[in-house]
Order: structure tokens, then sequence, then C-alpha cells
């Protein structure tokens, strides 16, 4: 068994980085008065900066602090925070701390967050105000939240806030509790958007894991500008030395971001590097096409969370540094970095295999990920020698092992029978749901979730190759997959929804038969989609709120049953 080391604490990482940079700046974040970001005499944003060696003792003086005000190694602290030095500093405050810091993206509803919240039973909250206000409400749900951090202005002057932890226990020398690599260190919730939220367990290793791979399959190094608008990449940045400078955004809605607002922050900044969501980049690239601007510093840009648009990476690329590319790397919140692909590689050589319906090449592993696609099953695999691996080319569900692949949900934990296999060598392997095969460059092409699959009688039908087919349509924004039930037992009638552009929206009957009719020319020339007959216009399509691309199919198939007469099941 390992032993128990300050060394093997993620919260180390930061303290290294600022013993080599301690003059550095590690974070840069918009001023603010409410709403709206300052600005200097010659119009430049105004932005709080902070050097590694501050945000060092920073994080290190909440960590006594935190310490002081009863905290233990091993307590449950919910974490929510802005995204800036305040979310930083916390981060690595509670790894320090020895705490077991739970994290969850707002975005889904006040009754999903606090579902899992109470599953979690937390010890304690760093929270904004507001939602310390909220969990003293519903205190009877959090019976155990005893240690409970204000971070912000509070009309409550007996509370507990950051800044008196700081003030006070500044200073504090920058020690880590001591912890084995496999100790606790972080629950992130699943975002919830296929299938109920459930909390991963992130160990010190697998965090450590994912700053060291994500280093190496992006040649990061010290002195990086990066425009984080993913909160979680920023605590990366951190922990390599890279600048993050904080979006003038709301990173909890990244479908709402102001491109023009990104693309000024880029340049003042002059970033390297980038990671986002296709709901922002989405946005940006739009913008800069009509308006001729580029961000030309940018050799790094990252798209992850949801499929990037192929169509649009040409134009990508051109508003990036003439050397740049544009990487979208593959996971999910068990197993993450999985795999990575560039856009040069994309147009160049997967780009017309994907139209074909083929999938979408997610690309080959990280460095330490060991992966294989095994035979599509609903049901729990106790052992990964019970199963052969199928060969390239056939499609099935992706499963994978790796240090950076969690071992286990600590909330909802019925799920662990269905999305882990252990093997013989002790490994934990995760099915990650997704349906996809490998090729002979062991590259993975992802055809879409194993739950959104629609089972027919001559087989089944995956999302992603449908979908690409008839998203060429020039009138159509996109299109979904969903299934009703069908006559034959285990079996459902797929159905297309089509969610027009704005401007192509059909507005009488004779323009619905149309496009109706024109869309069902299209499946019919494709023996991918050529089994389809149901097609219902749809618009806008359900999608998550995390990244604004995920479609929810489960309503998708209800819709489909209340306008197709069909009784759900």
């Amino acid at each position: 068994m390992d032993e128990k080391n300050p060394s093997n604490n993620a919260g180390s990482c930061l303290t290294r980085i600022a013993e080599k940079y301690p003059d550095a700046i590690a974070v840069a974040q918009p001023v603010k008065r409410g709403k709206k970001t300052l600005r200097d005499r010659r119009g430049n944003r105004l932005f709080e900066t902070i050097t590694f060696a501050e945000l060092d003792r920073r994080s290190s003086a909440a960590a006594a602090g935190l310490r002081a005000a009863g905290l233990t190694p091993g307590m449950k602290i919910v974490l929510m925070v802005r995204h800036g030095i305040d979310f930083i500093t916390l981060v690595y405050a509670l790894f320090k701390a020895g705490a077991t810091l739970v994290l969850i993206d707002p975005g889904g509803g006040m009754k999903q967050v606090v579902g899992c919240l109470r599953a979690v039973e937390p010890d304690g909250f760093a929270a904004i105000p507001a939602v310390q206000t909220a969990r003293a409400l519903m205190r009877r749900s959090f019976p155990r939240a005893k240690l409970n951090l204000t971070v912000g202005e509070t009309f409550f002057p007996r509370r507990l806030t950051l800044n008196k932890l700081l003030k006070r226990f500044q200073g504090s020398a920058p020690t880590c509790a001591a912890v084995a690599p496999d100790d606790p260190a972080a629950i992130v919730f699943t975002s919830g958007s296929t299938g109920p939220a459930k909390g991963v367990l992130y160990t010190h290793r697998v965090i450590n894991t994912q700053v060291e791979e994500i280093r190496k399959m992006y040649n990061i190094e010290p002195g990086t500008v990066d425009l984080a608008a993913f909160p979680f990449f920023g605590l990366f940045n951190a922990a390599m030395g890279s600048l993050t400078v904080i979006p003038d955004m709301d990173t909890t809605h990244p479908g709402t971001v102001d491109p023009a607002a990104f693309v000024e922050v880029a340049n003042q900044w002059r970033i390297t590097q980038s990671f986002a969501s296709p709901a922002v980049w989405r946005r940006v690239v739009r913008h800069c096409r009509e308006t001729g601007t580029a961000i030309p510093t940018l050799r790094r840009a990252i798209s992850a969370g949801a499929p990037f648009p192929a169509d649009l990476l040409p134009d990508f690329l051109k508003i990036l540094h003439p050397e740049g590319d544009v990487f979208t790397p593959y996971g999910a919140t068990e197993s993450l970095p999985a795999a990575s692909i560039g856009a040069r590689e994309i147009l160049a050589e997967t780009a017309p295999l994907s139209l074909q319906g083929k999938g979408t090449c997610v690309g080959r592993p990280f460095g330490q990920i060991d992966w294989r696609v095994i035979p599509i099953t609903d049901e729990p695999i106790d052992a990964m020698e019970s199963v052969a691996p199928l060969p390239p080319g056939e499609i099935g569900e992706l499963a994978l092992t790796g240090p950076q692949v969690t071992r286990e949900y600590v909330t909802r934990v019925e799920a662990n029978r269905y999305a882990k296999i252990r093997d013989a060598q002790g490994r934990v392997w995760h099915r990650i749901g997704d349906v996809g095969w490998l090729d002979d460059k062991n590259r993975f092409w992802f055809c879409g979730r194993k739950a959104h699959r629609v089972e027919t009688p001559e087989g089944p039908l995956f999302s992603v190759p449908c979908e690409t087919i008839l998203n060429r349509h020039p009138d159509l924004a996109r299109t979904a997959l969903a299934g009703v039930p069908a006559a034959e037992a285990g079996c459902r009638v797929p159905v297309i929804f089509l969610e027009p552009k704005p401007e192509k929206y059909p507005r009488t009957e004779t323009e619905k038969k149309a496009l109706l009719d024109s869309v069902r020319a299209m499946a019919a020339a494709s023996p991918v989609t050529e089994r389809i007959e149901h097609f219902l216009i749809l618009a806008p399509l359900p999608v998550d709120v995390r990244h604004n691309a995920k479609i929810n199919r489960e309503k998708l198939s209800e819709i489909a049953a209340k306008r197709l007469g069909v009784q759900s099941r």
C-alpha cells in the first residue's frame, strides 16, 4: 500500500510551480462593479492579477484558517464559488488541508443540485453569500454541514469569511496534508444530461495524472497564456505554470457568451491557448468570420464537452496563429482525458469519412490510457476477461483504463455495477457509455451514446452517423435521432427530429411538406439512414445548459410518441 506523503497531495504542485516562477502572473480576472466590467482611460478592460507566489501563500493561508476552524482531512466541503482567483485559491486550499472538495455544475437546476449534494452528506460549504443563505434555509437537508465559509461580502458579521481567514492566517507556511495517491481529493458530479447526475470520486492520483497527461499531450509549458472559459482547466493551468485569464462571461452558461468581449480579452492578453466548450467557439468563430477579426497569437484552441462541427473548422483555423491548431479532447467526467485529435488531422483524414456516416473520429488515446471496444450490452460485466474485444471496424461500446480513470461513484452507487469492470491485474475499466469503432491507427470513431441507439428488427441505428448524413441538408441547423416503442419486443421505431435554421423555418404547410420530402429523399439515398421513415420538425431541440449541445433524447422520445400516437412503455 502506498504511504502517505505531502508530495502526493494535488495541492503540492502549486507550491512547486510557485518556487520556480514566483513572480509570474498566475491568474487575471476582470474587475467589476456590479455586473459591469471596469475599463482604464485607454478603454482597456481592467484586471486584477495574482502571481504564483501570492496564489500559493493565499491558498496556504486559507488552508491554515480552515484547519483552525475545524476542518480535518477527509471532510467533504462543497465549493460553489464563481470562476476566478477565489475559486482557484480555495481548490488548492482544500487540497492542501486534505479535504475532499465537492464540485457540481449549478446549470443542472436547483432540484438536481440539492438532491446531489444531499446524497453526498457534506461537512460544510465554501460558497458565495446567496448559496450560504439557501443552505441555511435548507439546513435540514445538510445536517452535517457545520463548517461553512462565505466567499464575498455578507450582511452577517458572525459568518466565517474567506477574507477574515486570509487576514488572520497571512504568512502561514505552505504545508500540504500527507495523503496516499488513492486518497479522496474531490467528488465531481456528472452533468446529468444523459442520465441522473452521479458523484465521481477523484483521488489525488487521478488529478495529478490529469495534469501530467494534458501537459504532455499538448506540450504546455510555463508561460502559456490561457483564456480559460471552463473553470476546471484553470486548476490545471496553475499546476502547469500557465497564466489563467478569466473571460468576461458567465462560464455556467457558455451559450450566452458575448463573442466580441471574448475576442477583445483574448487579444488584450495576447493569449496563446484557450479552453472552451463548442457553444463558445461556435459564437466566436462566426463573430470573427462576420467581422474580419482574429486572435493571431492563439496557437492552441481546445474544444471539449460536445462534438465540434467539422464544417466550421476551416474558419476556426483562419482566426488562429498560422501554426495554430484546434484540439478536441475526448473523455467523460469519469475518465478525463481519454483521447485527442487536431483539426488539421480531421480535415485531412477523417472528415470525409464522417460525412459518409462513419462517425466522428475523436483521435488516439492519451499516453497512459488502455482501451478496447467490447460487444454492446446493457447488463453488468463482472470481469474484463469474460468479454472478447471486437476487431477494428466493428461498432461496440468503449471501455478504458488508466491512472486518470476513476474507480467508483460515491452517489448512486448502484451504477458502479453497470459502469465498472475489473480485470485479473486488479485494474478498473470504465464503460464510458459511448459506442463506436477503432480503426487501424487505434483511433476511436464515436457513433453516439449507447443509451441513444435505436434497436430495430434489422439492427441498431446510431445517433451520430444518422445525424451527420442529414445535417448536411442546407435548410437544417441540426437533427436528432430518437425512438418510440415498436410492435416487436425490445425494438423501437426510429424517428428523426429536424431543427431548421431560423431563416429557413417553414411557415406554411406547403413549405413544411417540401422540407420533409427533401429530407426523406436525402435519407433514402444513404444506406445509413434509408430505413428511417418518420421525420418531425421541432425548433429548438431541447439541449443541456452545461454545453448547450447535448440533446435531451428522452424528451424527444416522449414528444415523438405523442405526435405519432404511440403509447410509451
